[in-house]
């Protein structure tokens, strides 16, 4: 087995990976990015709609469009990349073995790895949609790459479960080529994409989105012909009597994303129960000292261009990891009132000029105010017109914030209330 040593190895090449790889390589250091794929680019290519692009390149791109971008710049850099490589095991002191086409099993011992495998989709067996297994059930990322990259039609009547933003996106997508989409079912009493998805996919396109409904029974043999949905309860369970039959010969799932830790977990990093993804601090560095999380691997994000800023917050802390700067402390910032989550998990002290919090909220609130809180001392806040659920929230602290936090602190607090609270 041929054995090397590097600065940086980058685990996929979607757009954390490609993000984190080239800005190590532009710093200086030697960085090698393993992609189990044949080209990079991640889900990037087969997301041929718009919307990509305008907080990092100040353009709307489409995906394929913003994937290029860093492709052409990779391919003009100093990165060794290593397409159709998979990683078969990572340990904890930064050791990997994979395997390459051309020689076989290697294993590469790296000052840093950059954690950015991205997500992958909940599937029919993990919500558990019961009825027989006909033809014609697709996630909504494996329906758009049919359809955007290998030309197939996947139906011509299609019911989608779920509200996530691939499955409104291919509701789109499927009218548009024909297709007549009966509706969009969710589970839950609000949507769970972007009001910009909701509006442009599904209100633009007159396909109704069902709340609190699921589907109960998918029917058919060889091929679907058939769900039955219901309404359901505050327990999400069906109510006697809702139930109706929709005739129909594809189900798309849109019901969720998992983030892809297998390899995480088995190599030691501790795995934050709400997010599926690692615990991580203000540089993405995990439990293990040189091994840092970004993309969709730590927790799903709503817009590439957040997760590549999150990438080049990777790449520079594994810049100072390998010249012996990060500081040592770490602040634990948790989440308060109406907050699901926030990443960074703790925030690396000293900090940096600098520094993003990301989080979700519980339940929606309009005239919201997030606050930033050491104890009873509010560090900072941020208004929001409204907060939901299914649109995470980016807060940057400015210099005068983080100058604000007691050198004594224990920990932060995040919490979201009404802004006359």
């Amino acid at each position: 087995m041929k054995r090397a040593e590097t600065d940086v190895v980058v685990i996929g090449g979607g757009p954390a990976g490609m993000a984190a790889a080239l800005d190590a390589s532009l710093s200086g250091a030697e960085v090698h990015l393993l992609e189990r794929d044949h080209t990079l680019g991640g889900v990037l290519p087969q997301c041929i709609h718009d919307g990509f692009g305008v907080l990092h390149f100040g353009e709307l791109l489409t995906g394929p469009q913003y994937a290029q971008r860093f492709i052409d710049k990779l391919t003009d850099s100093r990165v060794n990349v290593h397409l159709d490589s998979m990683v078969l095991r990572l340990s904890s002191n930064r050791e990997l073995v994979f395997t390459d086409p051309k020689e076989g099993l290697q294993t590469l011992k790296a000052g840093a790895v950059i954690l950015a495998m991205g997500c992958r989709e909940r599937t029919r067996a993990q919500v558990r949609v019961p009825g027989s297994r006909p033809a014609g059930v697709y996630t909504a990322g494996t329906a758009q790459r049919f359809i955007n990259i290998e030309g197939l039609m996947i139906g011509r009547r299609a019911v989608v479960l779920g509200s996530g933003d691939i499955g409104l996106i291919m509701a789109r997508r499927l009218t548009l080529e024909g297709a007549e989409v009966e509706g969009v079912y969710e589970i839950l009493p609000r949507p769970s994409g972007l009001t910009r998805n909701i509006v442009q996919c599904l209100h633009d396109y007159e396909i109704p989105l069902h709340l609190s409904t699921t589907i109960t029974e998918i029917r058919g043999s060889k091929r679907v012909t058939s769900v039955m949905v219901a309404k359901v309860n505050d327990k999400r369970e069906p109510i006697p009597g809702t139930e109706r039959e929709i005739p129909c010969d594809t189900v798309i799932l849109s019901v969720g994303l998992l983030p892809e830790n297998e390899l995480s977990a088995k190599a030691g990093v501790a795995i934050d129960p709400g997010t599926g993804g690692p615990l991580v601090d203000s540089r993405m560095q995990t439990n293990i000292p040189g091994v840092f999380g970004c993309g969709n691997v730590v927790h799903v994000y709503d817009l590439v261009d957040h997760v590549t800023a999150g990438a080049i917050r990777a790449a520079q802390g594994a810049l100072y990891h390998l010249s012996g700067k990060l500081p040592n402390r770490r602040i634990p910032v948790i989440p308060g009132a109406n907050v699901h989550h926030v990443v960074p998990h703790t925030l690396a002290w000293p900090a940096f000029d600098r520094e993003t919090l990301a989080f979700r909220v519980r339940t929606e609130i309009r005239k919201a105010r997030a606050v930033l809180k050491a104890g009873d001392k509010i560090i900072a806040t941020k208004r929001e017109r409204v907060v939901k659920p299914a649109e995470m929230v980016v807060w940057t602290l400015s210099t005068k914030d983080l100058a604000a936090i007691p050198e004594d602190v224990q920990s932060l607090n995040v919490e979201v209330v009404n802004d006359g609270e």
